[in-house]
């Protein structure tokens, strides 16, 4: 490999015959990849962890969680980000999704804007990124201009930064606080990391996520306790959520559920006894966190 060269960039010599192979044989090469990069975030679990604790404890003081990236990079975190809000109830405020060249580049590409690093202090700016925030910076390559110059500037403002890069040596992940590497090596198709490279930053903002949101609160028993009940899915789910966690009558469970607006933590709590205001602050003085609420209600010693 040159030495200049980005792993995902590499040519690998097992696919020189790639579009000669008959279908069969290519689809089952580009699983086997897509296997590979899955087990290559393993190795990248410790650093995950910690990156997740601290960004856990850094939003328990009221900050945001921002995404920062590029084309497919930029595009995997959007969708991340855009799932908080209806799995974790996380507020639209207190996300920021920062992608190269803007909203048009979520539908379409626009490939110079990944070398504006100019563009990422103007972003910055404009969302008045601080101390108490987080972002997280995907880059496959770990080269990409606008998503280092977004680390390096939310570093400077004092937020906490994370960088998820595919190759080894980036230097996305020597600006940022907490570095995770998952090396995917070449793809199939040399360059195009919407493929391994694209499957494992999936993967490691699937854990990362959903550690964070575990970790504050909105998860309990394995259950989404924090969802929007928005539709008529989500609404017939609550209700056979704050039935098995309480074991309550149907009809209980339903005055319960419209008593607290949908909130399922704050239902359970209604059909402990208490009163909604009494329900939120309890829950307030545990950080949104239903088994230490349920703990001292029934153990208040």
């Amino acid at each position: 490999m040159p030495p200049d060269l980005p792993a995902t960039e590499v040519v690998d010599a097992r696919f020189d015959a790639l579009d000669a192979w008959d279908d069969g044989a290519i689809l089952t090469a580009l699983w086997e990849g897509q296997m590979a990069a899955v087990a290559a975030v393993q190795p990248a679990l410790p650093a995950l962890a910690a990156a997740a604790a601290a960004a856990a404890s850094r939003l328990q003081g009221g900050g945001r969680l921002v995404y920062a990236g590029a084309g497919t990079s930029g595009r995997i975190g959007v969708q991340d980000g855009a799932e908080l809000g209806p799995t974790f109830d996380w507020p639209a405020e207190r996300l920021v999704l920062l992608i190269a060249g803007g909203e048009a580049a979520l539908i379409q590409a626009i490939e110079n804007a990944e070398d504006r690093a100019d563009l990422a202090a103007s972003a910055l700016d404009t969302h008045q990124i601080g101390p108490a925030d987080v972002m997280i910076g995907l880059a496959a390559s770990g080269r990409t201009p606008f998503t280092i110059a977004c680390l390096e500037d939310a570093r400077r403002r004092g937020a906490l930064t994370v960088a998820v890069a595919n190759s080894p040596g980036a230097r996305l992940l020597e600006v940022a606080e907490h570095a995770v590497l998952v090396e995917t090596g070449p793809e199939p198709i040399a360059g195009s990391t919407r493929l391994k490279a694209g499957t494992a930053q999936k993967v490691v903002l699937n854990l990362f996520s959903t550690l964070v949101m575990i970790r504050l609160g909105h998860v309990y028993r394995g259950q989404m306790v924090d969802m929007q009940a928005r539709n008529a899915k989500l609404r017939h789910r609550a209700l056979r959520m704050v039935h098995g966690l309480t074991g309550r009558e149907p009809e209980a469970v339903r005055t319960a559920l419209e008593g607290a607006g949908g909130r399922v933590k704050l239902a359970v709590l209604l059909l402990e006894g208490l009163d909604r205001p009494a329900a939120v602050a309890l829950l307030e003085r545990h950080g949104g966190q239903l088994r230490g609420a349920l703990a001292a209600l029934r153990d208040p010693t």
